[in-house]
């Protein structure tokens, strides 16, 4: 396969990574990422895994690379999200697989936006993968692995104080903008985008608090086909063992003109490689 690089500026690289950690305490190690003390109240770093979990972590594998890509992917969209008006938890890369962010408190809420019918939607109404849904669709799962996120109502939300009405009317046209959005983003490189998860959360003024997008927004996250193949780009590949999963998260990252192919080692995406070649295990 040949080496790419990740077109990064003038930050820290990933040889600084190791060291940066060290000296962090964490708070706490999720599925695809470790969130670390901030340098500044109010802020965490957060670091992006190759971990790949699929169907509420029953399934653990690797993507070699995976990453180090999404927090490119992320900081790329975040940053255009943010020059069209959508308050965001995103301050700026550090380096090759963390970002600092601002520390907000997470609604316990995953809200998902359909365009086409496929995954869970297809197999709970019996709906073809692939069929365009006559409009854009939001769901809303309840964030806890134990129960297996399941799927709530606006009532559920409302019932149990999950969220206020005037928070869902904040993240109900916060999730519609960000679809118009990357559904132009993605078709501009000739991808569909099929679905996506995004998270929310909550930053206090006082006693005043608003509601900004969290978490990340990137291939793990998002349902994406090419739009004349039909393939998929995204963690499907890994789901359904259809392999090729570092090629389609590079794909998705070169189209967006985060990669080059310099023809030279790919070691940028393989931290146990880059361990080695440091002396470390």
């Amino acid at each position: 396969m040949p080496g790419f690089c990740i077109l990064a500026g003038p930050l820290p690289g990933a040889v600084q990574e190791d060291v940066i950690m060290s000296r962090r305490r964490q708070i706490y190690e999720g599925k695809a990422k470790i969130l670390y003390e901030g340098p500044e109240p109010g802020t965490i770093i957060q670091y992006f895994k190759d971990d790949a979990t699929a169907f509420n972590a029953q399934k653990r594998g690797t993507i070699n690379g995976k990453g180090v890509i999404n927090n490119r992917i992320s900081e790329y969209v975040f940053t255009r999200l943010a020059h069209i008006g959508i308050p965001t938890h995103f301050i700026r890369r550090l380096n090759m697989r963390e970002q600092l962010v601002r520390q907000a408190e997470i609604i316990p809420i995953e809200v998902v936006v359909r365009n086409i019918a496929a995954g869970s939607i297809s197999k709970r109404l019996g709906i073809e993968e692939g069929e365009p849904l006559p409009h854009t669709l939001i769901e809303y799962y309840y964030k806890d692995d134990a129960l297996g996120d399941p799927m709530i109502a606006e009532e559920h939300i409302a019932c149990f104080g999950w969220a206020s009405n005037e928070e869902m009317q904040d993240i109900s046209s916060m999730a519609i903008r960000v679809n118009d959005f990357l559904c132009g983003m993605f078709a501009a490189i000739n991808i569909s985008l099929v679905d996506f998860k995004l998270e929310f959360g909550r930053i206090w003024d006082g006693d005043y608090s608003r509601v900004i997008l969290a978490d990340e927004i990137s291939p793990d996250g998002c349902r994406l086909w090419d739009m004349t193949t039909g393939e998929k780009l995204d963690k499907d590949r890994f789901r359904r063992d259809l392999g090729g999963e570092e090629e389609a998260y590079q794909e998705v990252a070169r189209r967006l003109g985060l990669l080059e192919n310099d023809g030279g080692p790919s070691e940028v995406f393989d931290l146990g490689a880059h361990r080695k070649l440091r002396g470390k295990k």
